[in-house]
């Protein structure tokens, strides 16, 4: 790693020249992100999508779907959240209605730009501006917005399209929020962005908590030297992640795992396989994480998605398989097939409560494989 940091920018030469570098004898420089340069990472994300592309492009049908101008939002949200992850990934044609344009990359293009005017809008009620008003967060009074949280999980849905296909969206999210979707722990230093002057502030000495208890009893205690490092990081949770958690938790969707698994013994139907995505769907990003290494021996997402799963003897889909027996037993897990053996719960809330002690008490631990 040292050879890499004195030689950073001679590196970062050779990848430009020839980008499979980072595919071959480079690659051990991904395990050091800051070491490449912004471009480089461009380039090597932008080629694993079109491999992936080049690989599926026979499962990738069109996407199309045709919106009113003047009700942007409100079309695209009806046509695209219910679509598959898989349907997705096809290529996105779309159609104003009432006019007689085709798309041939430009109507796209002025897609992306209008509705992200909207989605972003303080009128909508579902981000708001901070700091220098130029960068977006969740808003934590988004729910006088009727469905907020369905049009969160569309937002992402969106978001990640534009990623996958290139395009540009008009807006910047804070650092924090940037921080949520790669499931990078916040810090109070992250408040500076959103707020300066409430960072400069939660660093002195004589602050009280006046508002939000942010711990049981919080507001009879008196910050001090002693415990001011405790308290700026859960004034930092509670700006940053509690207070919009679950428009975070609806932004970043399972549905793209739910979209890329495998079932024996129960099928999309089964009680059972509904219980267990509702569950997964609102396990926080921890147990999210958890979940993903219970199952999979790793606690990260492909760059391509779990379409991108690996497992003993090349891709492998996550897989739910039945197990058979008492409803008592613990889920277990075969980390080899990224599969997970689901007893037959009798309710939501015992499915519930025994994988979260499964995934917990086997965090550090493997499955059989």
């Amino acid at each position: 790693m040292k050879f890499s940091e004195k030689h950073r920018k001679l590196l970062n030469a050779f990848i430009r020249q020839n980008p499979g570098l980072l595919e071959k004898s480079f690659s051990v420089i991904l395990r050091v992100p800051r070491f490449i340069d912004f471009d480089n990472k461009r380039a090597h994300f932008r080629s694993k999508i079109k491999q992936q592309n080049d690989h599926q492009h026979h499962h990738h049908s069109s996407l199309r779907i045709s919106v009113r101008r003047a009700y942007i939002l409100e079309d695209s949200y009806n046509q695209l959240r219910m679509r598959l992850t898989q349907d997705l990934k096809g290529r996105l044609t779309v159609h104003f209605e009432g006019e007689e344009g085709i798309d041939a990359g430009g109507l796209t293009r002025e897609w992306y730009q209008l509705l992200s005017r909207v989605i972003f809008d303080k009128g909508a009620l579902l981000f708001t501006t901070v700091g220098n008003e130029s960068t977006f967060q969740p808003n934590p009074n988004s729910v006088y917005q009727t469905e907020h949280l369905s049009y969160f999980k569309f937002i992402g849905r969106v978001v990640g399209k534009a990623v996958f296909d290139g395009q540009l969206l008009d807006v910047h999210f804070t650092r924090s929020f940037y921080k949520h979707m790669l499931g990078v722990k916040v810090t109070y230093h992250d408040i500076e962005a959103i707020d300066p002057d409430e960072e400069k502030l939660i660093l002195c000495e004589k602050t009280e908590v006046t508002d939000y208890e942010l711990i049981p009893g919080g507001r009879n205690i008196r910050v001090t030297d002693e415990n001011k490092h405790e308290y700026v990081d859960l004034i930092a949770e509670h700006r940053l992640t509690t207070a919009i958690r679950p428009q975070i938790n609806a932004f970043l969707e399972v549905d793209d795992m739910r979209g890329n698994t495998e079932y024996s013994g129960y099928s999309v139907a089964s009680p059972v396989i509904q219980w267990f995505w509702e569950v997964a769907q609102a396990l926080s990003k921890e147990d999210k994480a958890r979940l993903l290494q219970f199952v999979t021996g790793t606690s990260k997402v492909p760059l391509e998605g779990f379409s991108g799963l690996q497992g003993i003897s090349g891709s492998q889909k996550f897989q739910i398989h039945k197990a058979y027996g008492s409803t008592d037993r613990l889920p277990s897990a075969h980390t080899c097939f990224n599969q997970l053996d689901l007893p037959e719960y009798p309710s939501k809330q015992h499915l519930e409560e025994r994988l979260l002690l499964a995934i917990h008490e086997a965090n550090e631990g493997f499955g059989f494989g």
